[in-house]
């Protein structure tokens, strides 16, 4: 039972590795690159600080500042993707759809930072939404499926080998002992 157990979660680990191996890998690539994106600038800008105050800037305050940064290209509401507000750091970040980030402080609406982040492109390349509409629903998440079936099958495999060893060991001593109790 064993061995044909460990021969079809052989054969099934071979092909789904083999036919999941791009959305892996690049899920891998995209999430080590996700994992240290606070250590290189280059990915994300650092979040700037300001005095730790409660925001006192209004939205067209706002609007009006990050239309003077000529680099962002951002005229209007619809340019923008998100504000994050970060009370505790005194800062407001203007995201744009553009994937420009201008920090302003919050409370002087001085320009702190601006720079581009390369953050959301790496998070949409990782969850498969970067390639096409659909790819996230109809191919990386059946990969992750399949590589949650990998995971069982070389457990599967390792189990059964194990076991297979544990069995070979203790024939192997009784054997011995066998041949060590007959030759005195």
């Amino acid at each position: 039972m064993s061995v044909t157990l460990r021969k079809y979660s052989r054969s099934i680990h071979l092909w789904l590795s083999l036919v999941i191996f791009i959305p892996v890998i690049i899920v891998i690539a995209s999430g080590l690159l996700l994992q240290v994106k606070k250590e290189f600038d280059w990915l994300q800008p650092p979040t700037q600080k300001a005095q730790n105050s409660a925001p006192t800037l209004a939205f067209d305050d706002v609007l009006a500042t990050v239309k003077q940064v000529p680099q962002t290209n951002l005229k209007t509401w619809e340019d923008i993707d998100r504000l994050d507000v970060r009370p505790g750091k005194g800062i407001i970040k203007v995201r744009g759809k553009n994937h420009w980030e201008v920090q302003l402080n919050a409370q002087t609406g001085e320009v702190l930072q601006v720079a581009f982040r390369r953050t959301d492109t790496i998070e949409a390349i990782h969850d498969g939404s970067w390639f096409f509409e659909g790819a996230k629903l109809w191919v990386f998440l059946p990969a992750a499926i399949l590589l949650f079936v990998l995971w069982v099958t070389g457990l599967v495999m390792l189990i059964t080998t194990l076991k297979s060893k544990y069995r070979k060991q203790k024939y192997q001593q009784k054997n011995a002992n066998d041949v060590n109790r007959y030759s005195k």
